[in-house]
C-alpha cells in the first residue's frame, strides 16, 4: 500500500544538489507515435488497417498479415500483470539513483504484452490499469495502475516520477491579476502546493482580489512585470532556486488583425507582455531549474505556458493577438528542448476565449478560468506536454489534425 508522502525538510544549503540524469531515450521514428500519445494523456497503439490486430512495440509492418498501414489509434487500456520483479541495482544511472524500481509484464485485453513500470500497489495476477507517460528524458514509457483507485495513489514513487504532481511544491504564478492567474492560485493550494509566490504587475495598483489571496494562507505576492527585464531577474534572483513548478499565466489580448490596427504599439506592448516576458523568465528561471531535476520530492518538476490555441491557427478577428501566441509556442518548444536535461516538463494549456473582459462580446462557447486552472493541475498530475481546455480548442485541435487549410480558410 502507498504510503501518504511526508512535507520535504528543510534543505542544509551545505549539500550538493544532485545533478539530473535521464533514462535511456534511444527511439525509432515509428515508436514517437507513443510520444505523441503520452504528450497529450491517451493511450495509443499501432493497429493494422487490414486485419485489425494491435501490436507492441513499434513496427514498420503488421506481424499477422505484413500489412504495412499501421497507424496508431486509441486502445482499450485494460490488462492483467502477469510477472513483476524489482529491480535493486540497475546498470543505468538514473534508475540506479532510484533503486529499488519495479518493472513487469502486462497482458493487453487486445492482445500484446507490454513491459511496463509499476505502480506500488500493482500485484501479481490483478487487472491494471495501462497509460503511456513521458519519462524524465521525455519519451514515451508504459506504465500500469491499479484499476480501482487505492489511498494516496498520486504519491507513489515511481509515478511520481513520471509527473509533476503540485503537492508540497513551491510554485510562481507569474500574473495574479489575470483571471486565469487568480484561478490558478487556488486550484493549486487544494492541490497541496506548499507555496505559491503570485507575481503581481504595476503592484502599487490595487486590484479587487487582492486582499483575498493576501489572506490565503501560503501564498506570498510579490511584484512581476514580466515586460521589465530587470524586474524579473530581481525576483529570480531571490526565489529561481526555490521554484519547482512555474506558470506563466500572461496576458495582453486586443482585437484587431493586421490591416485594422493603425500603428505598431500595441504589437509592442503585445510582444513585451507575451513574447519578451517569456524569454525574460527562460533565462532568469530556466538555468535554476534545469540543475535541479533531480532534488527529491519537491525538485523542479513543470514550466507551464498558458496559450490561446489560435497561436496553432490564426484567427483574423484576434490576428494579432494570434500571432504573438504563434511566437510563444515556438518559444515554448525551444524551452522544452533546453530544460529537458534537467528533467523539466513544459506543459502548454491550449484554451479558447476565455470568459473575460476582452471576450467580453464574442457568444459561447467560451471558457471559465477555473476550468483553465482545472486543466492546469489535472495535467501535472498526468505529466502532461499538451492540454486542450474547453469546447473551442478541442475543436480547433481535431480540424487541425483533419485538414489544417480547411482550418485556415474557415478561421479566415
Amino acid at each position: 500500500m502507498t504510503q501518504p508522502l511526508s512535507p520535504p525538510r528543510k534543505r542544509s544549503p551545505l549539500n550538493r544538489t544532485l545533478a539530473p540524469s535521464q533514462p535511456p531515450a534511444a527511439r525509432s521514428r515509428t515508436s514517437h507515435g507513443f510520444t505523441a500519445a503520452a504528450a497529450e494523456g491517451r493511450f495509443a497503439l499501432q493497429c493494422c488497417a487490414h486485419c485489425g490486430s494491435f501490436t507492441y512495440p513499434a513496427r514498420e509492418i503488421c506481424p499477422e498479415c505484413l500489412s504495412t498501414e499501421l497507424p496508431f489509434v486509441e486502445a482499450p487500456r485494460g490488462g492483467v500483470l502477469v510477472s513483476e520483479t524489482t529491480v535493486r541495482v540497475p546498470a543505468d544511472v538514473y534508475f540506479r539513483e532510484r533503486a529499488p524500481w519495479r518493472i513487469g509484464l502486462v497482458k493487453l485485453d487486445c492482445g500484446p504484452v507490454m513491459v511496463s513500470h509499476l505502480h506500488g500497489d500493482c500485484a501479481e495476477g490483478e487487472r491494471v490499469a495501462m497509460s503511456l507517460q513521458l519519462d524524465k528524458s521525455g519519451q514515451a514509457v508504459a506504465f500500469a495502475k491499479p484499476q480501482q483507485e487505492t489511498p494516496h495513489m498520486q504519491d507513489d514513487r515511481q509515478w511520481r516520477e513520471m509527473t509533476a504532481d503540485p503537492k508540497f511544491r513551491r510554485i510562481l504564478v507569474t500574473n495574479g491579476r489575470s483571471p486565469v492567474g487568480l484561478a490558478a492560485v487556488e486550484a493549486l493550494l487544494k492541490a497541496g502546493a506548499r507555496t505559491i509566490h503570485v507575481g503581481v504587475p504595476e503592484n502599487w495598483k490595487p486590484f479587487p482580489e487582492e486582499e483575498r489571496l493576501r489572506a490565503l494562507d501560503g501564498v506570498k505576492l510579490v511584484p512581476l512585470d514580466l515586460g521589465d527585464e530587470r524586474s524579473v531577474r530581481d525576483l529570480a534572483a531571490d526565489i529561481a532556486g526555490k521554484t519547482d513548478i512555474l506558470v506563466n499565466t500572461a496576458e495582453f489580448v486586443r482585437p484587431g488583425g493586421l490591416t485594422d490596427r493603425q500603428g505598431t504599439s500595441f504589437f509592442q506592448m503585445e510582444l513585451a507582455e507575451t513574447y519578451m516576458g517569456l524569454v525574460h523568465l527562460a533565462q532568469s528561471f530556466g538555468p535554476a531549474m534545469r540543475m535541479r531535476g533531480a532534488d527529491g520530492i519537491d525538485s523542479a518538476a513543470a514550466w507551464v505556458n498558458v496559450l490561446s490555441v489560435y497561436a496553432l491557427a490564426n484567427w483574423q478577428p484576434f490576428g494579432a493577438h494570434a500571432a504573438s501566441q504563434a511566437g510563444c509556442l515556438a518559444l515554448s518548444h525551444c524551452l522544452r528542448s533546453e530544460l529537458r536535461s534537467g528533467g523539466v516538463k513544459v506543459m502548454n494549456v491550449f484554451t479558447g476565449p476565455i470568459d473575460g473582459d476582452w471576450f467580453q462580446t464574442l457568444p459561447p462557447p467560451k471558457v471559465a478560468p477555473r476550468a483553465v486552472a482545472d486543466g492546469i493541475v489535472s495535467g501535472l498530475r498526468q505529466g502532461l506536454e499538451e492540454v486542450f481546455v474547453g469546447d473551442v480548442a478541442q475543436d480547433v485541435r481535431r480540424r487541425l489534425a483533419a485538414n489544417p487549410k480547411a482550418l485556415e480558410r474557415e478561421l479566415g
